[in-house]
């Protein structure tokens, strides 16, 4: 069988419970793309981090301000035991320098590991765009030039969805901004070092209808099936 035709290993991690359809969206968007997806959450084949060709990091729960030694500034909604796993994976993945996609909480958290921080809340930062939560693409991002992500979409102004009500702050360590919004909220985070690390605050798998959307899921198994 050619290497093309095997189906490299992407982990999908999130929750101990709940979150089935975005998990499961995430899943379709692997398998359209070549991939073989494994759900993985606290407690279940952890020690399968060091055999996947690749991770996802789904969106979820607010991350923990304690994480990035700051004190809450609003009531979050947290999960300790998911935030152990998945700076544990993150960590790991990135040591490895295996592919990682970052999605909503997953792009916070890849900021975080590496010594970012976070807005702990957006709304009083916003004044051109929303605070209402869609999965439509009815907000715009507006890519930086000279960026992975502005390659791989084609586009300067693209139209994206919103659920999250945090974001990124100061910029983690070998990260570059590929996109903001109207507001200029950071909407999305590159390793320009790496084939392929990146975190995205929206949630491309509610748009798999949209190719660009599609090509995040291609273009990381693309990077799964490279060497190490």
């Amino acid at each position: 069988m050619a290497d093309k035709d095997i189906r490299p290993l992407i982990g999908i991690t999130g929750p101990r419970r709940g979150a089935l359809m975005p998990r499961g969206l995430v899943a379709l968007g692997v398998w359209l793309a070549g991939g073989q997806p494994r759900q993985l959450y606290p407690g279940k084949a952890e020690e399968m981090i060091d055999t996947l060709a690749g991770l996802v990091v789904t969106g979820g729960h607010d991350v923990d301000p304690v994480l990035y030694a700051a004190a809450p500034e609003v009531t979050p909604k947290t999960d300790a035991e998911r935030d152990r796993f998945e700076s544990a994976a993150i960590d790991r993945m990135l040591a490895r320098r295996r592919p990682l996609l970052g999605i909503c909480r997953g792009a916070q958290l890849l900021n975080v590991r590496r010594g970012g921080s976070l807005f702990q809340e957006l709304r009083s930062r916003r004044k051109q765009t929303s605070n209402r939560w869609t999965i439509f693409p009815l907000k715009t991002l507006l890519l930086e030039v000279d960026t992975a992500l502005h390659a791989r979409f084609g586009c300067a102004r693209c139209c994206i969805n919103s659920l999250h009500n945090q974001g990124i702050d100061r910029l983690g360590q070998n990260l570059r901004i590929a996109g903001r919004d109207l507001d200029g909220i950071v909407q999305a985070v590159e390793d320009p070092d790496a084939d392929f690390v990146l975190g995205v605050q929206w949630h491309p798998e509610f748009l798999l209808y949209l190719g660009r959307q599609r090509r995040l899921f291609r273009d990381l198994i693309n990077a799964a099936r490279a060497p190490r």
